[in-house]
């Protein structure tokens, strides 16, 4: 031991300036990293308060000219230059509901069916095929809405339903195939995708540990799926809800096709109607009074809020959830 010990102080001097060179090197890279990754989170930051301030600004003639009352007035008529936000507020608020309203539980169905219960190689064709459907420019939902679906719900949808739930409101006047039913079906086609891929990932991430052993203790395969696997993923299919929803709120051109593009607010389905983004499609390249430009701005001003606002309730809405989940196990 005397004999190898200078030896071995020997070797340590002579690796320890490399190992002092090397934690060095270490230390301002992580610097480096954290220092880009903080520029990169600012510079969106920067650029979300940059729309919120460009929207503001060219919308502060609609602001002082209407006021708050722009948010509940049903008026929108540029010849008299009078101008309310309420009729694409409730034509987006009635398309995205029922998108929602088919797509939520079309999109888990098809999700746990992919994850539970197909064969592998059917899982990949079809999950394959839906995240396609991600793939297909808005503009062919549109056109595929107006001249194949439009007919088609005509012929086949609208009368039953007039016929069974004629009595409603919702179902009440004339079938034409073009109106918030069809563009809320569009939506739902369109969101679909996203919903279903990203909670079949989600599905997919339980522990095979965790289902195999309730299925151990004597669980069926639906208390499985119904207690273990959609608990796991709870947040990550309210995750997926709220990317649908984002996409359905937003969504201009398909809309825009099938929607009517109408003013008013009408209690029936069948009726046409308008959103946010298909009135900023319509009419922005049409404009030539400020005061119109400016109420155009104002609209896209109410949706850029409407849809911070969704996401922000959404972070907040998890973070509750995952503590009042914590708290039960």
């Amino acid at each position: 031991m005397t004999v190898d010990a200078p030896a071995s102080k020997q070797t340590y001097l002579r690796v320890r300036p490399r190992m002092h060179k090397d934690c060095s090197r270490q230390t301002r890279l992580d610097v480096l990293f954290r220092a880009f990754t903080a520029t990169c989170a600012g510079v969106i930051a920067l650029i979300m308060a940059g729309i919120f301030a460009s929207l503001l600004w060219n919308s502060l003639l609609s602001i002082r000219t209407f006021g708050i009352s722009f948010l509940w007035s049903a008026s929108w008529n540029p010849v008299t230059k009078e101008f309310g936000a309420l009729s694409a507020i409730f034509g987006t608020a009635v398309s995205t509901a029922i998108a929602m309203l088919l797509a939520v539980p079309l999109g888990l169905v098809i999700a746990l069916f992919l994850v539970e219960l197909a064969h592998p190689w059917l899982s990949r064709v079809v999950g394959g095929a839906i995240e396609l459907l991600a793939a297909v420019p808005s503009i062919i939902y549109g056109m595929w809405g107006l001249f194949v679906f439009a007919p088609f719900i005509t012929e086949h949808v609208q009368p039953p339903l007039q016929q069974a739930l004629g009595w409603l409101p919702l179902f009440r006047g004339p079938p034409m195939g073009i109106g918030m039913l069809t563009a809320g079906i569009i939506l739902a086609l369109m969101i679909l995708p996203f919903i279903t891929a990203v909670t079949r990932d989600v599905l997919a991430m339980v522990p095979v540990l965790t289902k195999e052993s309730a299925y151990g203790i004597g669980a069926t395969r639906w208390e499985v799926t119904s207690k273990v696997s959609l608990r796991y993923g709870l947040r990550g299919i309210i995750g997926a809800c709220f990317l649908g929803l984002g996409r359905a709120v937003g969504e201009t051109i398909a809309v825009t096709f099938v929607i009517g593009n109408d003013h008013s607010i009408r209690s029936s389905l069948y009726m046409p109607g308008n959103t946010i983004a298909s009135t900023l499609a319509n009419e922005f390249a049409e404009t030539f009074e400020p005061v119109h430009l400016s109420a155009l701005i104002h609209l896209a001003l109410v949706l850029f809020m409407t849809t911070t606002l969704f996401q922000m309730i959404a972070h907040l809405w998890l973070k509750r959830l995952h503590k009042v989940v914590e708290g039960r196990t």
